[in-house]
């Protein structure tokens, strides 16, 4: 049977959330877990939580490549550097006057993210290669499209798919303002990850981008939303929150009237990762004393659990991925990290063509996309130059930073992350 392994399984409310999923597949109930983290302490919390969630079959081990032995699916979900990073992503920005809400995707946030991240996928890259070159690598690590595309570059042999519940919940909550049932709902989706397109969207046939309409005219509180906001200027519905949206385009949280307009959360995740954090000390404190683990929130719904199981059992589903593009949209760069719709089976995940997106969209995402291409350039090439061209190309940064502070930003930045840097890039 299947051995799955979770990396970075110290992420202990998103580790028993993908465990509930899978072993509620009856054929899944014999699957082998094999959990690995740095900390010994946050693993053997894992550990014990997954017994109790009635896993037959569990490994922990320190070692990542030993985890890592005979998996055919390998779950990865680190966040290098932890909270302590997060803060940092936070604080020093904020100190030249530069706000963010999420931090964790494009902007100087998303770049240091990315590259503190990347030693680490270099070594998870050259494990599963050594121990187990045919699994499947399910990435849920921010930034999703930096992650991808750096894998795609320096292990290109590697079977990645990058998953992202974004669009799920994009139709759901959609479809709920419109008052049409979810699982009925039609839909195409495309564009890169948190900021893909809703490209068509039906319900028996019927587009129901006029209900939508209808809607926003008969709640104007609807209008104080970026998605909103992005979707009456840009003609189609963005597929990640407001507080994502936001970050990506350089309009909004450069002005402190578009921040009231839009009820902008300025360090919101900084708030999300410290309640994550008190989340596993509560974890923690009631398994050390015998009492049941807080509950699961019952709307959790997450890829990977849908991927394991048609891998093992064949059943075909349709799901988006994120993975480097191969001719899949052919208005954004070749090689890009892009999300798209794609087939599940017994065979592995196949993406599908979607061809050109409208040229507005196409637009905003090559903008996206070039702070992600510099910001991968900047460690494959070892060059420190780039992580100061792609601070320089990122719309948000761009608009509330001068030449100058944006300079200064990065050297502040790459002094206090340090050595959680790749070696090369430590002088940026």
């Amino acid at each position: 049977m299947l051995t799955i392994a979770f990396v970075g399984a110290g992420s202990v409310e998103f580790t028993r959330q993908l465990l509930r999923d899978v072993l509620s597949f009856p054929e899944l109930a014999d699957v082998t877990i094999s959990l690995h983290d740095v900390d010994a302490e946050r693993l053997d919390v894992a550990a014990a939580l997954t017994r109790l969630a009635g896993a037959a079959h569990v490994r922990t081990s320190l070692s990542r490549r030993e985890a890592l032995e005979g998996a055919g699916v390998v779950v990865n979900m680190v966040a290098i550097g932890g909270h302590a990073a997060t803060l940092t992503d936070f604080d020093v920005p904020e100190s030249f006057g530069l706000r963010q809400t999420i931090g964790d995707t494009l902007g100087i946030g998303g770049i240091f993210r990315g590259l503190r991240t990347f030693p680490f996928l270099d070594g998870l890259a050259a494990d599963v290669l050594a121990v187990c070159p045919d699994a499947w690598l399910l990435n849920y690590t921010n930034p999703m499209a930096m992650n991808i595309q750096y894998l795609a570059t320096v292990a290109p042999r590697l079977k990645v798919a990058g998953l992202c519940h974004s669009v799920h919940w994009t139709i759901h909550d959609l479809s709920a303002l419109v008052g049409v049932p979810h699982d009925e709902v039609d839909f195409l989706s495309a564009g890169v990850n948190h900021q893909a397109w809703i490209l068509r969207w039906q319900h028996g046939g019927r587009d129901l981008y006029p209900a939508l309409d209808a809607a926003i005219e008969a709640d104007p509180g609807l209008t104080r939303r970026t998605r909103v906001d992005l979707y009456r200027r840009f003609g189609f519905y963005p597929t990640e929150t407001s507080e994502h949206s936001s970050e990506y385009v350089p309009w909004y949280l450069r002005h402190q009237s578009e921040v009231e307009r839009l009820r902008l959360p300025v360090r919101d995740y900084a708030t999300i990762s410290a309640e994550n954090v008190a989340t596993y000390e509560k974890t923690r404190a009631a398994l050390a004393a015998g009492d049941p683990p807080p509950p699961l929130s019952d709307d959790a719904v997450e890829y990977a659990p849908q991927v394991i199981h048609s891998l093992v059992t064949g059943q075909r589903r349709t799901i988006q991925v994120n993975v480097a593009n191969h001719g899949l949209i052919s208005n954004l760069p070749q090689g890009a990290a892009v999300e798209v719709p794609a087939t599940l089976d017994r065979l592995g995940v196949h993406p599908h063509h979607v061809g050109a997106l409208p040229r507005q969209l196409a637009a905003l995402n090559r903008n996206f996309l070039n702070v992600v291409d510099l910001t991968v350039a900047a460690a494959v090439e070892g060059d420190p130059r780039h992580v100061r061209h792609a601070a320089l190309c990122d719309p948000a940064t761009a608009a509330a930073l001068t030449v100058t502070q944006i300079d200064d930003l990065v050297a502040a930045m790459t002094a206090a992350h340090g050595d959680l840097l790749p070696a090369t890039l430590r002088g940026a």
